[in-house]
């Protein structure tokens, strides 16, 4: 077997065998959330918390499983190549010849890594609004494609200023700017976001196009505390959406 189909092999048995990052955080809210998975207004109090917790608890299911699934694919994939007769297996020959396969299998690992938190940093938000029982379409399409649309996009149809469109990214950078075309008629534009490296100058470039930055509490108190449209998620709730849920269903919107 050559390089390539060594590497091939390898990754088959990796997107085969490791869960998919949805069930790995469901596996992380539930066990962080144990007793209070019923308890709505103690997820809410600690919402910021827990959007951290969640993530690190995930990000370690994910290496245990990596680890033994990786372990596992290599087993499967080198045992046919070894000798039968264990005196003249030579396992660290076998290694350096397929070295390129492994390190581009790891360089795969990391890039996956990567993709996965992004990921379940949406999954996260999304469990707990179901669990918080708030309206929403998840990527709907209108002027563009936010993660969340509350309460529904046939609303947003309707009366688009009476809507909110939550967009969730794990790191800003520039992508920010994605968020003014996913919605560009609705009112209320929320960014959540762990990202602790946003400019000054990002910040006021974000503030001029309506968006609110939604963080923890902690990102919030630590590093963005003097700047008023960063806000966290128990202000998000207390401030604008639990406000908005009593709005709507004083309306029979929902």
């Amino acid at each position: 077997m050559k390089e390539p189909e060594v590497l091939a092999a390898l990754k088959a048995q990796g997107q085969r065998l490791l869960p998919k990052a949805r069930a790995i955080c469901n596996d992380a809210i539930h066990d962080l959330l144990k007793d209070h998975l019923t308890d709505l207004s103690w997820i809410k109090k600690n919402f910021s918390l827990l959007v951290e917790q969640i993530q690190i608890k995930a990000y370690k299911l994910y290496l245990q499983k990596e680890r033994a699934v990786v372990s596992k694919s290599f087993k499967n994939v080198f045992s046919p190549l070894l000798p039968k007769d264990p005196k003249v297996i030579d396992f660290f020959n076998l290694f350096e010849e397929n070295f390129w396969a492994l390190d581009r299998l790891f360089l795969s690992l990391s890039q996956g890594r990567r993709g996965r938190a992004g990921k379940t940093f949406e999954y996260i938000i999304k469990d707990l609004f179901n669990i918080l029982k708030y309206p929403y379409d998840s990527q709907p399409l209108i002027n563009g494609q936010p993660d969340f649309l509350l309460p529904s996009a046939s609303h947003f149809q309707k009366n688009a200023m009476d809507c909110i469109i939550f967009t969730v990214k794990r790191t800003l950078r520039e992508r920010w700017r994605q968020i003014v075309t996913e919605g560009t008629r609705g009112y209320l534009f929320f960014l959540a976001t762990i990202d602790e490296k946003i400019t000054s100058k990002q910040l006021q470039q974000i503030q001029s196009h309506r968006i609110y930055v939604v963080v923890p509490n902690r990102i919030k108190n630590k590093t963005y505390s003097a700047h008023s449209n960063v806000i966290s998620f128990e202000t998000f709730f207390k401030q604008h959406i639990d406000p908005a849920m009593r709005r709507w269903q004083q309306n029979k919107i929902i």
